[in-house]
């Protein structure tokens, strides 16, 4: 018999995106393989105390998981000495050390690098990207210059601190009258599109900024690229598996938070409606943006296909969502793979389960 691994599977955390992450773990413990996995659940609150949790997995998903009947205190030591978790029971603190952690954790403090810098200096076994590439990643501005020196083709940008839009407002302006309208203003590192608006004139900048600088200290301005974005799924570590080609169908505006997960004016087509050689061109400037930032175990790279054919990156999500209906699995089920196959490939992929 297959000796079962303990998988700890960390979810909620103090991200504005919180609740996807609530829905992403709820998905992948309910899909685990517990014929090979024993999952320890760990729970972080959005003021960030973590708890073991031993409650039902619905109670997860409906954010309703947080009682004190079915939470421990626990923290994740550095130690090595105590490598692994620290459960705080009313008696006694148990010391428990899983064979690999999976952060289901979108956004700040969970996908930038901070859970698996905590990891390395655990000795716990990270399944996903590492700290450098998560990090790079995650920040907007330095992962659009490390692929134009690359060779791949980024949109226009230009980073700005709170001083730099106090002191010099024209200059906003001066950049979106360079590059065209409408621009796009973004905080530099968040997720899920979080304070992100579509500026469409002068007039909307300073409210722009104003929302972006709500989730970052340090916004960027990018020019508008036309077309549609287009994006590809990567699997592994060395051997690579790129699933199909998803395609983003907009009705008006673009893929914002409420379009990203509920789709109420847009539509998402897996495969995408572009020919074959297209298609695997774009798998092939994803994997080679995979291998560039060094990420392993999973991670999709959203892309912008122009009317003229040209990719251009979007960015790369190093833990994208994992609900049934998100892009990640729905691009590696186009595949072949089912989403239960799908878990294990990525846990098999950093860890030796056999």
């Amino acid at each position: 018999m297959m000796n079962k691994k303990k998988i700890a599977v960390l979810f909620g955390g103090m991200s504005p995106e919180y609740p996807v992450s609530l829905e992403s773990a709820a998905a992948v413990l309910e899909q685990l393989d517990r014929s090979r996995y024993l999952p320890l659940m760990i729970g972080i609150s959005r003021e960030g105390s973590w708890f073991c949790y031993e409650g039902d997995i619905p109670s997860i998903r409906e954010d309703n998981w947080l009682r004190k009947e079915v939470c421990r205190p626990a923290l994740l030591s550095p130690s090595r000495r105590d490598q692994g978790f620290l459960i705080f029971r009313e008696t006694e603190t148990e010391h428990c050390r899983p064979d690999a952690i999976l952060p289901i954790l979108h956004g700040q403090n969970g996908e930038d690098g901070t859970i698996q810098g905590l990891a390395a200096l655990a000795g716990i076994p990270l399944i996903g990207c590492n700290v450098l590439s998560s990090a790079l990643c995650m920040d907007k501005y330095r992962a659009h210059l490390l692929a134009k020196a690359a060779g791949v083709a980024v949109p226009r940008s230009r980073l700005f601190t709170r001083s730099e839009c106090r002191d010099h407002p024209e200059e906003a302006a001066a950049f979106a009258e360079e590059t065209g309208f409408p621009v796009f203003v973004k905080p530099l590192r968040a997720g899920s599109s979080f304070g992100i608006t579509r500026a469409a004139s002068p007039s909307e900048l300073s409210g722009a900024f104003n929302l972006a600088f709500r989730y970052d200290s340090q916004v960027l301005a990018e020019e508008f690229i036309a077309g549609f974005e287009v994006g590809c799924a990567v699997l592994g570590r060395e051997n690579l598996l790129a699933g199909a080609v998803d395609e983003i169908q907009l009705s008006e505006g673009f893929f914002d938070f409420t379009e990203k997960y509920t789709l109420k004016t847009s539509s998402i087509h897996v495969p995408a409606r572009i020919t074959p050689s297209k298609a695997e061109e774009i798998r092939e400037t994803a994997r080679k943006l995979y291998r560039l930032f060094d990420c392993s175990g999973f991670a999709r790279v959203d892309l912008f296909l122009t009317p003229e054919g040209r990719i251009v990156l979007n960015e790369i999500n190093t833990i994208p969502g994992f609900t049934e209906h998100s892009r990640y699995p729905g691009m590696m089920k186009a595949a072949g793979l089912s989403f239960r196959e799908l878990l294990t490939r990525i846990i098999e992929s950093e860890v030796n389960v056999v």
